[in-house]
């Protein structure tokens, strides 16, 4: 068998193939090395971030709890008529103020005229029958005194006069109820205040029996608010003032503000001074009543509102709104260790004050928190604080 030499042109070629191969691993080998330093370096120096730090102390805080609140006139009076009729005359229009006495309507007043006039003629008609009987009285006193009649026709003429005089009275009092159902013609103002709608009008048929009133009529210069509060509430608000009776209470209860639909505030404070004596079943609240002056007539009767009552907490711990996020429906802020290390924790609200929060539980004197920034960081994180002095400073910042 013969052998041929090998070519010497695919000697070449494997040798450069081999070198090829060498300066790839080569410099794979440099990459690799250059990444895993990259990486031990990165380790070694984290970046880490530069955050502001508030640092809570205790001080005396006021918070606003604000309640729903109706309102309602010092009287509110539906306008009824008492006797039947037709109505003759409307003196008022709808919205109008009117004084205690002014008259309102009048129904016509015929008929009870007539029956005035016949209660006293059933008048004289007793007085008469009276006089009768009492000249019959003295007309047999005689005549029994001379035995000339029995005693018995004197008895019965004396128990007939007392009956013509029990007649005299009955009339009496008829002509009193027909004054008192004409008077009752003329309907007037019970009190002062502002008139509501008028679904009666001229002409209109009206008896006491109607459903419908003849209008409104609430005396509203003084305007009497409602709320209610729960029962933790009512138990912390016993708390609050002192006082060994409710009556006390309620002279020791600051001034409260009433917030209008449109949140402004009433520019009159008002004084609470009433508190109801039960709770209702239904919703678990007691009412209460604070009453506000309404000289101006800007308040009505049946507008709404809210109640806002002033509490001072005195050694409370605030943290700005801002420092806090809600995950939940719970609020979390980030604190912050001696060693500068972050930490996320849950914080229990008691109420507001401005742009923060007052602190149940959470956090206690001479905690600091992340001010800023906390979207990002993470439990167990390195930051290097900016340090914000106190929680004025903060509130000064932002003027």
């Amino acid at each position: 068998m013969k052998h041929y030499p090998s070519h010497p042109q695919s000697s070449n070629t494997v040798k450069r193939s081999n070198i090829v191969m060498k300066a790839l691993s080569l410099v794979f080998a440099i990459l690799l090395f250059a990444c895993n330093r990259q990486e031990k370096l990165q380790v070694a120096n984290p970046i880490v971030q530069t955050l502001p730090v508030l640092a809570i102390n205790n001080s005396s805080k006021t918070t606003f709890l604000e309640y729903p609140a109706s309102i309602e006139g010092a009287v509110d009076l539906e306008i009824r008529p008492q006797v039947s009729g037709s109505i003759e005359k409307v003196f008022v229009n709808e919205g109008a103020l009117v004084q205690k006495g002014q008259p309102l309507f009048k129904i016509n007043e015929l008929p009870f005229k007539e029956a005035l006039n016949n209660a006293k003629a059933l008048l004289q008609s007793a007085q008469a029958a009276a006089l009768n009987a009492q000249l019959e009285i003295e007309k047999l006193t005689p005549l029994v005194a001379n035995n000339v009649v029995s005693p018995f026709q004197l008895k019965s003429a004396k128990a007939a006069h007392q009956m013509a005089l029990a007649n005299v009275a009955q009339a009496k009092a008829g002509i009193g109820a027909a004054q008192i159902n004409l008077g009752y013609t003329l309907i007037k103002a019970p009190v002062t205040g502002y008139v509501g709608r008028l679904p009666k009008k001229q002409g209109s048929l009206v008896s006491s029996a109607d459903p419908m009133p003849l209008t409104q009529l609430s005396d509203a210069h003084d305007v009497h608010v409602y709320f209610s509060l729960s029962e933790d509430d009512f138990i912390s608000f016993n708390e609050k003032y002192a006082g060994k009776t409710v009556a006390e209470r309620i002279k020791n209860i600051p001034g409260v503000s009433l917030l209008l639909a449109d949140n402004t505030v009433y520019p009159h404070e008002g004084k609470l001074d009433m508190i109801d004596g039960q709770f209702d079943k239904q919703t678990g609240a007691i009412t209460l009543r604070a009453t506000f002056p309404n000289e101006g007539g800007l308040l009505r009767s049946g507008n709404t509102g809210k109640i806002r009552l002033t509490m001072t907490h005195d050694n409370a711990l605030s943290v700005p709104q801002e420092a806090t996020m809600e995950i939940q429906d719970k609020i979390f802020i980030f604190s912050v260790s001696k060693d500068n290390k972050v930490s996320k924790q849950p914080i229990t609200i008691m109420g507001t004050s401005g742009s923060n929060y007052l602190v149940k539980s959470g956090i206690k004197d001479g905690d600091r928190i992340v001010l800023k920034g906390m979207e990002s960081l993470k439990d167990g994180e390195l930051i290097e604080p900016e340090v914000t002095k106190d929680l004025a400073a903060v509130q000064i910042s932002k003027l």
